[in-house]
């Protein structure tokens, strides 16, 4: 136990630790069994993780009868009377108590009668102890026992496994393998199937168990993957750990299992011609699999197989990436380079003549790469705050595939057609095309896409990852595009989430805060009804903190809350005459303005205050939008900018308030007075006036727009949560968990005004937090992938070569909408889009290192470009465990010409 335990390790523990205060004295025939299993553990002892998982399970009786069998060797049940001294009847009810720990296990003998054999410790003997769940209550040191023998055990024959000899193997999913010409038989999960007949059995995963028992759970929930086959899954069934299943229900599990990205293994320890089992584990909590990846070992795991790109089908969008269990892919580019990047590929041990602690990956599961840094990848994805594959749904959108592009999309972003009409375009501000000519028309292509599902009768419905219903209560407070975001991919997970918002109707700033004529209001109810469906409930005109509090609901049985209240306040001017009638603020007029009102002045340069000018238009004498910024470097959009002034919106620029002009309480004009500097040498706000310098402008309204606040009331009243000084509330920049542990935050509540899709991006990592928060054991970070981590490509260093000198599409504008609620932009026809999509330059595309490449084949099951494959690269196939230890010296001797037991004594 020299390493450093964990919290939840130390938990499972204590028992242990206190049993030991007991009964300190070694037990030295514990300790001569555990070496008796375990020929690569020669120096056990009393603080071995093999003698700790089994002291308080088995008596001394029992260890001295064990240590009289041998190893791997089946025995009738009636010969074993001669080493138990009891009669048969005695001897059966002893070895069956045995068994029932999971230390023995039954066989079939071709007379019929009982058999039973020593396994090794694992894949054996520890997997068939912790399968049941009351063993596993009773003695939870197994879990830390059983998890670091595995590591330890590995990590010091690691660097010396030869290829295909390893205690565990990948094979390969079998449909990436069903075109190969050089595969063989044990190769393919239905010959295995085949092989066990009506001998399979389901358990549940003990991977999955273990990390929850030690906190080390990644969001995989615990269920029946582990399918047991042969004499093994006999046993098992015998015994009540595992339950009978059929050949259907098993390839139903491993689909199931590749849908949720678990790579399949099998038991390498009695060579190619029987395996105890088919595993279905992701790479986040397998113990096997966690051993490649922390030692950076492929040979512990791979398979013959090995993964290739084609390039040329290849669309960058890293469903490949988010399941390789050896981050073995990466995305990257394809355009030619003026200056080849040399691309580093990992090490493996069969490169270096000594490899080991220096390294290692200790803390893989918190740091994945998931961009190649060399390259970069595609900026459209890149920039994009959600990473939609933005050249995934182009290239289905090109190939007329609008329903598979639509599920693209969705993948990270459920409101394709609200965004298709009011997203920033952070892809187009990066798009190469745009460094030719015109950005490739993004959005616009993903505005066609949705348009389409929205006139659809059955709209498009995600599949669930689990059940629907299944999950725990979570509430989500704010019913805006972050908390609806959170809400979908909350039920996705098969939780039961419901929405509260104090407005009458859902969509926060979608609905309230975005006029019609940019976003109709059916669009936003159209794809909030997709959540409805999905079975998440929306409980508008509820205010949380005063009709109901956040106690309240946990009382009602909710595990964990969203808080995504928005930016709904306004900020003052702090003016003489603010108060006035006739004086707006910019989110309440949006939501309720009147319909006549005279010779309007919006105050402030950003996106709201041109909406504010673009309704106030529509409804008034004339409007002027007077911004502290010069016109070019107000921070609207300069396309919204446009629309404004096509409007009829005139601007002054560079001024400011100095002082709002009234009669009666009622706005008569506004006195400005010149901005000469807006921000300081850093970048900061800090506007400066010159006060002599003014202008004034007669009104009958004035709309400010400066900026928004969050609007807290008595939400928090009783909470931990931390507000900070800009009134947005203080969390975990990875995870958004505050100080109150069950209280998550995101969108403009945790980052200040931003964009929808910001919002929306925010909302499914909040989805992954509570998730994973709700289930305990489960780790809020472990296994998990930054969203930040990505760059895109140095666009100065592109060779562009040949492409297609369409230009831009451009929606047609209808005429007839012009100045109304309604919006007047078009849709991109089909044929548009065809040429639009044609423009993309195919930026990035997948990389995949060969040299640490697993071949298990998941990568094929999420590409959906048919742009990746494997090909049996390698002939290499496993050995009994009783010639591991040659196979392994040989390999010492090759690398090293060292004693491997030098090796073990010295680690």
């Amino acid at each position: 136990m020299a390493k450093k335990l964990t919290e939840g390790e130390k938990r499972c523990l204590e028992a242990y630790n206190a049993y030991k205060q007991e009964n300190p004295k070694p037990r030295k025939n514990l300790i001569k069994l555990v070496k008796h299993m375990n020929m690569l553990n020669p120096v056990a002892n009393e603080k071995s993780w093999e003698y700790i998982f089994f002291d308080r399970q088995l008596n001394d009786e029992q260890v001295d009868f064990l240590l009289k069998m041998k190893l791997r060797t089946p025995y009738y049940v009636k010969d074993l009377t001669k080493l138990t001294g009891k009669d048969l009847v005695e001897t059966a009810k002893f070895v069956d108590d045995i068994c029932q720990v999971g230390i023995l296990e039954y066989c079939s003998a071709p007379d019929g009668e009982d058999m039973v054999q020593l396994p090794v410790f694992a894949p054996g003997a520890m997997e068939t102890t912790v399968m049941t769940k009351e063993r596993s209550d009773a003695f939870p040191e197994m879990a830390p026992a059983f998890l670091n023998y595995v590591l330890d055990l590995q990590k010091k024959i690691s660097s010396f496994v030869p290829m295909g000899n390893a205690l565990m193997r990948a094979i390969p999913v079998e449909e990436a393998i069903e075109h190969e010409t050089r595969k063989v038989k044990y190769e393919e999960i239905s010959y295995w199937l085949d092989k066990a007949g009506d001998s399979i059995a389901v358990a549940p995963c003990e991977c999955r168990k273990l990390r929850v028992m030690v906190d080390e759970g990644t969001g995989d929930l615990e269920g029946d993957y582990c399918i047991n086959l042969g004499h093994y899954a006999e046993s098992c069934i015998r015994m009540g750990k595992a339950r009978r299943i059929t050949r259907q229900e098993a390839e139903e599990i491993i689909k199931v299992s590749e849908k949720r990205g678990a790579v399949h293994q099998l038991s390498n320890i009695d060579g190619k011609d029987f395996s105890l089992f088919i595993c279905n584990c992701r790479w986040d909590i397998c113990m096997a699999l966690k051993t490649s990846w922390y030692t950076q070992s492929p040979n512990l795991s791979s398979s013959n197989y090995v993964a290739h790109v084609d390039k040329e089908k290849c669309v960058a969008c890293g469903g490949c990436v988010e399941v390789c269990p050896q981050n073995a892919v990466k995305l990257g580019q394809k355009l030619c380079e003026k200056l080849p990047t040399k691309i580093h590929n990992k090490e493996i041990p069969n490169n270096h003549l000594v490899f080991g602690a220096k390294h290692w990956q200790p803390d893989f599961l918190t740091n994945r790469d998931h961009v190649v840094p060399e390259t970069g990848t595609a900026p459209c994805k890149t920039n994009c705050p959600a990473h939609i594959s933005v050249q995934g749904y182009l290239k289905k959108a090109a190939q007329g595939k609008y329903d598979e592009a639509l599920a693209i999309i969705k993948k990270e972003n459920p409101f394709p057609a609200i965004c298709g009409r009011v997203c920033s375009r952070y892809c187009e501000q990066v798009c190469t095309r745009g460094d030719i000519d015109s950005p490739v028309a993004i959005d616009e292509v993903k505005r066609f896409i949705a348009e389409r599902e929205l006139k659809k009768e059955n709209r498009y419905l995600p599949d669930f990852y689990y059940e629907k219903g299944s999950g725990e209560k979570i509430g989500i407070i704010g019913a805006g595009p972050a908390g609806l975001s959170c809400a979908y991919y909350l039920a996705v997970y098969g939780h039961q989430v419901t929405v509260f918002d104090k407005n009458p109707l859902p969509g926060g700033m979608m609905q309230y805060g975005i006029p019609s004529f940019r976003l109709e209001k059916d669009i936003v109810q159209a794809e909030v009804d997709v959540l409805k469906q999905m079975g998440v409930e929306i409980k508008c005109g509820i205010h949380v903190g005063k009709d109901i509090t956040l106690d309240d609901l946990r009382e009602e049985g909710y595990k964990g809350f969203y808080v995504a209240i928005g930016a709904q306040g306004s900020r003052k001017l702090n003016v003489e005459g603010e108060n006035a009638n006739g004086v707006y603020a910019g989110v309440d007029f949006l939501k309720e303005h009147d319909n006549n009102l005279g010779r309007v002045v919006v105050i402030g340069g950003g996106n709201v205050a041109v909406d504010c000018a673009r309704v106030a238009i529509r409804n008034g004498e004339s409007t002027v939008m007077v911004s502290l910024e010069k016109r070019n470097e107000l921070p609207a959009s300069e396309e919204e900018v446009e629309e404004a002034l096509h409007d009829g919106v005139t601007t002054q620029c560079g001024w400011g308030p100095k002082e709002i002009l009234t009669r009666d309480g009622k706005v008569t004009g506004i006195v400005l007075k010149r901005c000469t500097q807006v921000k300081n040498n850093v970048g900061r706000f800090n506007p400066i006036y010159d006060e002599e310098d003014t202008l004034t402008l007669e009104c009958d309204t004035i709309v400010t727009a400066i900026g928004q606040t969050i609007v807290w009331d008595d939400l928090l009243k009783g909470s931990n949560v931390e507000v900070l000084p800009n009134g947005t509330a203080k969390a975990d920049n990875w995870t958004y968990q505050t100080k109150q542990e069950d209280i998550f935050v995101g969108g403009d509540t945790y980052t200040g005004p931003r964009f929808a899709i910001d919002a929306i991006a925010a909302g499914k990592e909040g989805a992954e937090s509570l998730h994973r928060f709700v289930n305990k054991g489960h780790s809020l970070t472990l296994g998990r992938v930054r969203r930040d981590n990505f760059k895109y490509l140095d666009k100065n260093n592109i060779e562009f070569g040949d492409y297609d000198h369409n230009p831009r599409q451009r929606v047609k504008i209808d005429q007839t909408k012009y100045k109304t609620d309604q919006d007047e932009r078009g849709v991109l026809s089909e044929e548009q889009i065809k040429i639009e999509t044609s423009r993309c330059l195919g930026c990035g595309a997948a990389h995949v290192d060969p040299n640490i490449c697993i071949g298990c084949g998941l990568c094929t099951t999420r590409c959906k470009f048919d742009a990746i494959h494997l090909s049996r690269d390698h002939d290499a196939f496993g050995v009994t465990y009783e010639k591991l230890v040659p196979a392994v010296l040989k390999e010492v001797g090759k690398k090293t010409g060292k004693s491997i037991i030098s090796k073990f004594k010295k680690d």
